[in-house]
C-alpha cells in the first residue's frame, strides 16, 4: 500500500491518547467512549450513574484499553474540575452531557429554562474550560468536541430552550476554537439529528412525532449512535488535525431543505 495512504489510515488511530467523555453512562456518550477505546485511546467516563458507568468501563477494558470512572454531575463545576485535575492528562474531551424537556414557548417555565441551560450551556462551558486548562498546562494540544444538535442550526417546535442552549454551544465552539488555536487545541461540534437513544426514544415512541422526524430526514432511516460516534472519532483523531471551529452535522440531510 502507498505510504501516503497508510499514513492517512493510521491518522484515524488514537493509540497512546487519553480521552474523557461526559454523559457517558448511556446513549451517545457511551457510544463515543467505546469508539475512542476501539481506536486505541484510554478513556475516562463521566456521568451520574455509577452502575452504568462501571458497565461502560468494563466494555472499554474488554478491548484492551484502560478505563477510569468519575461519577459526578457536570453542573457541580468546582468538584468536576477537581476530579478532572486528578487525571494524568487529557488529549480528547467529548463534552456530551446534556438534557431536554420539550415545551411550547408560551408554556416554558423558569425551572425548565434553568434546568436545561444549567446542563447544556453552563455545565458544558465550565466542563470544557476545566479540560482546556489542563490541555494548555500540558502543552500537548488536544481536541475538544462539544455535542450540539441540529437544533443549534434550525428551529424545532417545542424546543425553544433546547435550541437556545445549542445555538449558544455552537457559538461557544467557534469562540473557544479562536482563543485556543494558539495552544494547538482544536474545538469542534457534532450536531446530530434525532438519534435512537434512551433520551430520544421517549419522543420517538409517539407515532406522529416519529413520522414527522422520518419525513424531515432525507436519508431513508433514523440516526443511530454509531453515526454520531464516528463523527466524534474523526474530530478527535489526527485525521482532523486541520479542522477547528466547525460543526459537523450528522442529520441525514434534515437541514439541507
Amino acid at each position: 500500500m502507498d505510504d501516503a495512504i497508510t499514513k492517512t489510515i493510521e491518522a484515524f488511530r488514537l493509540d497512546g491518547l487519553q480521552g474523557v467523555v461526559t454523559g457517558a453512562s448511556r446513549g451517545l456518550g457511551k457510544g463515543c467512549a467505546l469508539a475512542l477505546a476501539g481506536a486505541g485511546a484510554d478513556v475516562t467516563v463521566v456521568g451520574r450513574n455509577q452502575v452504568d458507568l462501571d458497565s461502560v468501563a468494563e466494555e472499554i477494558r474488554a478491548v484492551g484499553r484502560k478505563a477510569t470512572v468519575i461519577p459526578i454531575d457536570v453542573t457541580n463545576i468546582g468538584l468536576f474540575a477537581d476530579k478532572l485535575g486528578e487525571l494524568s492528562r487529557i488529549d480528547i474531551f467529548v463534552n456530551n452531557a446534556g438534557t431536554n424537556r420539550p415545551q411550547p414557548f408560551l408554556s416554558v417555565d423558569p425551572e425548565t429554562y434553568d434546568a436545561l441551560m444549567d446542563v447544556n450551556l453552563r455545565g458544558a462551558f465550565f466542563a470544557a474550560q476545566a479540560a482546556a486548562r489542563m490541555m494548555v498546562a500540558a502543552k500537548n494540544g488536544g481536541s475538544i468536541i462539544n455535542m450540539s444538535s441540529q437544533a443549534g442550526h434550525r428551529a424545532l417546535r417545542d424546543r425553544t430552550v433546547y435550541s437556545a442552549s445549542k445555538f449558544g454551544l455552537e457559538g461557544l465552539t467557534k469562540a473557544m476554537a479562536f482563543e485556543l488555536a494558539e495552544h494547538s487545541i482544536r474545538v469542534n461540534a457534532v450536531a446530530p439529528t434525532f438519534v435512537e437513544t434512551p433520551l430520544a426514544s421517549q419522543f420517538l415512541q409517539n407515532k406522529d412525532f416519529r413520522n414527522y422526524v422520518e419525513g424531515k430526514i432525507r436519508l431513508p432511516r433514523l440516526g443511530q449512535v454509531d453515526d454520531v460516534a464516528a463523527a466524534v472519532l474523526y474530530l478527535a483523531s489526527p485525521a482532523a488535525s486541520m479542522v477547528t471551529g466547525t460543526s459537523l452535522l450528522v442529520d441525514g440531510g434534515w437541514t439541507i431543505h
